[in-house]
C-alpha cells in the first residue's frame, strides 16, 4: 500500500523516546511504498491542527543529533480523544493521505492509535496503525519491559545512591533522606533504586510501591529502627502510594483533565514531603526530601545504552510491521529465557490500552518496604553501568 507516514509522541518524555522516532523514520525511509514521512506537531491535537513537519527531509547530521537528545522532539500532549474529534481526524488523514500511523508512547498513546485505526477500518478507510511503547513507569501491558524504564530507572539508582552517601555523612545533622519517584500506580522505578544498594548499611533502606498500601505509623517504625542500626535513613517513594482507604498519602486534592489526582508540583504537595514531616516530627530529627519530577524521565547523560539501543529497534521495527501489512499492534520486547538478550515481539492494541502491568506482589517483601531479589534479576539487565564509590577505612592513628 503506497502512501504517506505520519509518527507522533505522546505523554511525558523519556530520555530515549527519540531514539523510538528516528528509528522509524530511518526504516521508513528505505521503504520504496512510502511517498513521505510526517511528523505531528504536539500529537494527535497538532495534527488536528494541521501542524505537521516533514520528517523525511531533514538532514542526516539532524536526525542523529535528535536521536541523541532527551525530551520529545516533535512535542506531546495529553488529549484524550472523544467521538468529535473523529471527523477533523479523517480530514485530516485524507488530506496527508496518510497510510501509515505511528505513535510512540504509553497507554492512553495505545488507546488513541487504537482508537483511529479501528474507526478508519469501521469507514474501509486503509489505514495501518501500529503503537511503539514508551514510558519509564513500565506499566505497559504485553511487553516485558518498557523502552524509556531502563534510563528513568538509571537515573533513580544513581540519585538514591549518592544522596544516601551524602546521608551516611551528614548523620550528625541530616540523617534522614527521602526520594520521590514518578509512577502513579506501579512500582517499578522506586523499585529499582534498591539496585544502589550493594551493602545492607547503604542506601535505600526502605522503599515504599503503590503496589502495597502505606502505614505511616509502620514507616515511621521503620525509620526509627534504620537510624538506630545504621545511623541514617534512605527512603524510596512512588508519587501515587496511598493508605489503606485509597487516600493519597500525598494529600493532594488537585486532579487533571481527566479526573487523576495530580502529583508532585501541580498537585501543590508530595507523598515525599508528607512522610518526611511526619517523621521528622514524630522522631524529632531532620532531614531533606528530593523530587526531581520530569529530571528522571529525560536525563539523557545518564541513560541506559541498551534502553537507547532498543527504543531504536522498537521504531523500526513498528516500521517493518506496518510495510508488511501488520495492523492494530505495538511492538513489545521479550525476555528469552538465560542470559539476557534483546527480542521483540507484538502485542494487540485493544489489550494494551485496557490493562495495566502492576509489580507482582510476590516481587515485593512482605513487610511491603523492599523489592526482592526477583525484581533485581529482572532489572539489572536493564539499568546502566552503576558507579561504584570508595569509602574511607576506619583507621585509627597510631600512638
Amino acid at each position: 500500500m503506497k502512501g504517506n507516514v505520519l509518527i507522533g509522541q505522546s505523554g511525558g518524555p523519556t530520555a530515549v523516546i527519540n531514539a523510538s522516532l528516528i528509528g522509524a523514520v530511518d526504516e521508513a525511509l528505505k521503504r520504496k511504498q512510502i511517498r513521505n514521512i510526517y511528523g505531528m506537531r504536539y500529537g494527535i491535537e497538532g495534527f488536528m491542527e494541521n501542524r505537521l513537519v516533514d520528517l523525511g527531509r531533514q538532514p542526516r547530521a539532524v536526525l542523529d543529533g535528535v536521536r541523541a537528545s532527551p525530551s520529545s522532539a516533535l512535542g506531546s500532549c495529553r488529549l484524550k480523544l472523544k467521538e468529535e474529534h473523529f471527523p477533523k481526524i479523517l480530514a485530516q488523514l485524507k488530506k496527508h493521505d496518510i497510510r501509515y500511523l505511528f505513535l510512540i508512547g504509553g497507554n492512553d498513546t495505545m488507546d488513541t492509535v487504537h482508537r483511529v485505526e479501528a474507526h478508519c477500518r469501521g469507514k474501509g478507510i486503509d489505514l495501518i496503525g501500529v503503537g511503539i511503547p514508551k514510558t519509564v513507569d513500565n506499566d505497559l501491558y504485553g511487553t516485558d519491559h518498557t523502552p524509556g524504564f531502563g534510563s528513568a530507572a538509571t537515573f533513580v539508582a544513581r540519585s538514591v545512591m549518592q544522596e544516601g552517601l551524602l546521608a551516611r555523612d551528614m548523620r550528625r545533622v541530616d540523617p534522614l533522606v527521602v526520594f520521590q519517584t514518578v509512577g502513579r500506580s506501579a512500582g517499578w522505578l522506586p523499585a529499582a533504586a534498591a539496585l544502589a544498594k550493594r551493602d545492607e548499611g547503604e542506601a535505600p533502606h526502605l522503599i515504599y510501591m503503590p503496589e502495597v498500601a502505606f502505614d505511616m505509623d509502620r514507616c515511621v517504625a521503620d525509620v526509627d529502627r534504620c537510624v538506630r542500626k545504621y545511623g541514617f535513613c534512605s527512603i524510596v517513594c512512588g508519587e501515587g502510594i496511598t493508605y489503606a482507604d485509597g487516600t493519597p498519602v500525598s494529600a493532594s486534592r488537585t486532579t487533571d483533565k481527566f479526573k487523576n489526582v495530580e502529583f508532585g508540583a501541580m498537585g501543590g504537595t508530595s507523598a515525599a514531603m508528607m512522610i518526611h514531616r511526619a517523621v521528622c516530627d514524630r522522631l524529632k530529627i531532620r532531614g531533606e526530601f528530593e523530587i526531581p519530577e520530569s529530571l528522571q524521565m529525560c536525563a539523557f547523560d545518564r541513560r541506559s545504552d541498551l534502553d537507547w539501543r532498543e527504543a531504536y529497534l522498537c521504531g523500526r521495527e513498528a516500521v517493518r510491521l506496518a510495510c508488511a501489512g501488520t495492523s492494530g499492534v505495538m511492538v513489545s520486547l521479550k525476555r528469552p529465557k538465560g542470559k539476557y538478550r534483546t527480542e521483540l515481539g507484538t502485542a494487540p492494541l485493544s489489550a494494551v490500552a485496557e490493562h495495566a502491568k502492576p509489580m507482582p506482589r510476590a516481587w515485593i517483601n512482605p513487610a511491603g518496604n523492599f523489592p526482592t531479589k526477583k525484581f533485581l534479576d529482572y532489572a539489572r539487565p536493564l539499568l546502566g553501568e552503576l558507579e561504584s564509590f570508595t569509602t574511607l577505612r576506619e583507621l585509627k592513628p597510631k600512638g
